[in-house]
């Protein structure tokens, strides 16, 4: 990996908050300002060849995502990011949630994952089940087994967290999940850049990550879903390009995924994608991974050293977040003294307020890796926090 691929490194700061968003490399940047000045056209629209290469391009983006994470170019749907993914089903799904079936979550969803489906089942009279987790932040097969029974219609966990950065064992809770003839949802928007996905061997029903968090822009998200799933369910956006024929009283769909693509879709930022996962490829995500481990452990071994830290996630070795707190200083105040030093990290309850509360805190400081990372920041982050009690009783 070369520093010089991504623009931002150039800049002043120390990035350290590549949960929320990560930085994009040149080629990612390129393709976006290529597409908008040597061949900007409406893909799936006209005969003329602008739009037919425009369409071309577009289309080879959904064959990269496919074997991206081992699926079909028909099971990839493209949606606006993951919070997008996860809402379209809550209203895909609706028709097959009654009253009294019940839908598991878990505590540490992040609210993209949580509200559209305690809103389901507010809409639809159903039981909304929100499970505990362990103490590293999964969860646990066994209370899944326990709270899961013939009324469960959907399951919707992470496959790791954007606060403890827990991976779970997502083929064990698909084995589980699949004896009781429910769908299961997985949210992928952490795992997708720390780990190798392959949705066939993990057997789920859908899954979900955004393009921003894998090296790619924003606006732009994937929803995986059985083909056989996706058939089966109605889009509910209408409009150009998802319609086969439209009479005066009645219309039909293209076919799966298209139906669900309605009007101009982002296709720059596609074409983004497409560049993000070929560089992806070519670093090779397993060595990214092995990468952030490494450095993680380094960060690890130096927050040891300020006084009165308290790490919630040191256990998960595997993860490219570190959680904590320091006593007696405010999480926004730990945030607001490393960006005066230009040091970018996340403070806060990091849209997952419920497990806040689980771990009875406000808030927290939230350090997420990237392969672009170095010692020499973490060695300035220590730099400063060792000084962050100082700083504080100075301003009061």
């Amino acid at each position: 990996m070369n520093r010089e691929d991504f623009p931002m490194l150039k800049e002043k700061y120390i990035y350290f908050n590549n949960a929320a968003t990560s930085f994009k490399p040149i080629e990612v940047i390129n393709e976006i300002n290529d597409y908008y000045t040597k061949y900007n056209s409406n893909i799936n629209r006209g005969i003329d060849s602008l739009s037919y290469y425009s369409t071309n391009k577009y289309e080879e983006v959904r064959n990269k995502v496919a074997n991206f994470i081992n699926a079909n170019n028909n099971e990839i749907v493209f949606t606006r990011g993951t919070t997008d993914s996860i809402n379209l089903l809550a209203y895909f799904l609706e028709d097959i949630i009654n009253e009294n079936d019940e839908i598991i979550i878990s505590i540490i969803e992040h609210h993209s994952n949580f509200v559209p489906w305690q809103k389901l089942c507010k809409r639809k009279k159903a039981k909304l089940i929100v499970l505990d987790v362990e103490k590293n932040g999964t969860i646990s097969p066994s209370l899944l087994k326990n709270n899961i029974n013939t009324n469960t219609k959907i399951v919707a966990l992470n496959h790791v967290s954007n606060t403890m950065g827990a991976t779970n064992n997502i083929k064990e809770l698909s084995n589980i999940i699949h004896k009781y003839n429910a769908l299961f949802i997985v949210d992928g928007a952490q795992a997708i850049s720390n780990i190798k996905i392959d949705v066939k061997d993990l057997e789920v029903d859908f899954y979900a990550f955004s393009g921003h968090k894998m090296y790619g822009p924003t606006g732009i998200g994937i929803l995986y879903g059985k083909k056989q799933l996706l058939d089966n369910m109605e889009p509910i956006s209408y409009g150009g390009e998802m319609i086969d024929s439209v009479s005066i009283d009645n219309t039909t769909y293209k076919d799966t995924p298209y139906k669900f693509e309605a009007g101009t879709m982002m296709i720059s930022s596609v074409l983004g994608l497409g560049k993000a996962i070929d560089y992806i490829n070519k670093i090779g995500i397993i060595n990214m991974h092995n990468y952030v481990v490494n450095l993680r452990k380094y960060l690890i071994k130096q927050l040891q050293n300020i006084y009165n830290i308290n790490i919630y996630n040191e256990q998960n070795e595997d993860s490219s977040i570190v959680l904590f707190n320091i006593n007696n200083i405010h999480s926004h105040d730990i945030g607001s003294l490393l960006d005066k030093y230009n040091i970018i990290v996340r403070a806060g309850h990091h849209c997952c307020e419920p497990f806040m509360k689980y771990l009875k805190v406000d808030s927290t400081v939230r350090i997420s890796l990237s392969f672009y990372n170095t010692k020499e920041e973490i060695d300035k982050l220590i730099e400063i926090l060792m000084k962050a009690g100082d700083y504080i009783n100075e301003l009061f």
